[in-house]
C-alpha cells in the first residue's frame, strides 16, 4: 500500500458499480481499497476481479477503516441520501451516482452534511464529463452558435430496461436534465411533463418534458424505454448556428450546422434561409467515466468543488421533482379491468 495513495471504496456492485471500481483501480495514485455489496454473488465477482481490494457486505466495516479517504456509492436510488449522509458523517469524501436523492429535502440534507464536515460531495452526472458535451458547452459559452440559444431538445430512447422503483423520468431524465442545466447555466421557471404507463401501471415508461427558462431558452426532452430506436442525442439551436451531440454515433459525435435565417440585405425586414456547411470537430476518444473518476480524485487532492458538486445535484433533483409533480397532476386515471357481462 502506497501511503500517498488515495484509498477509495466502491459500495454497490450491481450494474454500474463494477465500472466505477474498474476505473478507480486504474487511476495512478488511487487505490481501490474496498468493494461492498450485500449480495454474496456480487462480492465473489468483485473478489475475483479486484483481488487487491477487501470485500465485505457491511457498510459499517468500510466506514470503520480510518485509512479510507472516500466512498463511491452505486447503490439503489432510494438509498442514496441516507447512505451518503452516513458516509459524510464518517468523515469520508463521497461520490454518489445520479440522482443525488429522490426529493429536494433529502438532496439538501446530503449537501448540508458535506458542508458540515468539509468533505467533497460529487454527483455522477456522467454526461457533463463527456468530451462531446464539453465541446458543446464551449460552443454555447463562446457564442459560436449565436448571441442567443433559442432552444434545446433531447431524445433518450431505447427498448428497456424496465424498472419498478423509478420511472423513465428519474431513470433517464436525470442525465438529460443535468446536461440542459449545464448548458443553460440557469434553472427553469416552468417545468411541465406528460407521460404514460403502458407496461407497468403507475410507472411511466414514456415521458415528454418541457422546460422554460427566464432567459427565453426552452428545452424539450423525450424519455422512453419503450421505443424501437436507441437514441442519445441533443440538439442545440442558436441564433446563428445549430449543433447536435449524438452519443450513439461511432464517428462525428458532434456536428455544427451553419444553418439559420439571415435578414434580407435588400432591407425589407424579411429573412432568407442560410444553409451552409457542416463541421464535425475532433472529439477525444476517452471514456467519459474515466474523466469523471479522475475529476473526483483531483477534486479531493486539490480541495476544490467538483463540476457536478452537491449544489448541482440539488438543482437537478429540484427540476426532476417539479417535473414529477406535473407528471402526477396530468396522469390518467388507473386502468380498471373490465368485467365480463
Amino acid at each position: 500500500m502506497n501511503p500517498d495513495s488515495l484509498r477509495i471504496a466502491v459500495v454497490g456492485l450491481g450494474y454500474w458499480g463494477p465500472n466505477l471500481a474498474r476505473n478507480f483501480a486504474a487511476i495512478d495514485g488511487c487505490e481501490l481499497a474496498w468493494c461492498c455489496d450485500p449480495s454474496a454473488e456480487a462480492r465473489d465477482r468483485a473478489a475475483a476481479r479486484f483481488p487487491q481490494a477487501r470485500v465485505t457486505g457491511e457498510l459499517a466495516e468500510v466506514l470503520a477503516d480510518e485509512t479510507l479517504d472516500a466512498v463511491v456509492l452505486a447503490t439503489p436510488v432510494p438509498s442514496h441520501a441516507d447512505t451518503a449522509v452516513r458516509v459524510l458523517e464518517a468523515g469520508k469524501h463521497c461520490f454518489v451516482e445520479k440522482p443525488l436523492a429522490q426529493s429536494v429535502a433529502d438532496a439538501e440534507r446530503v449537501l448540508a452534511a458535506a458542508d458540515e464536515v468539509g468533505r467533497v460531495l460529487m454527483v455522477g452526472h456522467l454526461l457533463e464529463y463527456h468530451p462531446g458535451v464539453q465541446r458543446l458547452k464551449q460552443l454555447t459559452d463562446a457564442g459560436e452558435l449565436g448571441d442567443r440559444i433559442y432552444y434545446i431538445y433531447g431524445n433518450r430512447l431505447n427498448l428497456g430496461k424496465l424498472r419498478a422503483d423509478e420511472n423513465a423520468l428519474w431513470s433517464l431524465g436525470a442525465h438529460d436534465v443535468s446536461v440542459v442545466l449545464y448548458l443553460a447555466d440557469e434553472e427553469p421557471c416552468e417545468a411541465v411533463a406528460h407521460g404514460e404507463s403502458y407496461v407497468q401501471d403507475g410507472v411511466e415508461d414514456v415521458v415528454f418534458c418541457f422546460l422554460r427558462f427566464p432567459s427565453g431558452l426552452s428545452a424539450h426532452l423525450h424519455l422512453s424505454w419503450l421505443d424501437p430506436h436507441k437514441e442519445r442525442r441533443f440538439t442545440v439551436v442558436g441564433s446563428r448556428r445549430m449543433a447536435t451531440f449524438d452519443d450513439m454515433a461511432l464517428e462525428g459525435k458532434l456536428s455544427i450546422f451553419d444553418k439559420g435565417f439571415d435578414q434580407d440585405s435588400r432591407g425589407y425586414g424579411e429573412y432568407i434561409t442560410r444553409t451552409g456547411g457542416i463541421v464535425s470537430p475532433q472529439i477525444p476518444n476517452v471514456e467519459p467515466l474515466r474523466i469523471e473518476c479522475e475529476h473526483f480524485v483531483e477534486s479531493i487532492r486539490q480541495r476544490r468543488r467538483p463540476r457536478s458538486d452537491g449544489a448541482s445535484g440539488v438543482r437537478v433533483v429540484r427540476v426532476l421533482e417539479e417535473l414529477q409533480r406535473s407528471l402526477d397532476a396530468s396522469a390518467r386515471e388507473p386502468r380498471v379491468a373490465s368485467t365480463p357481462p
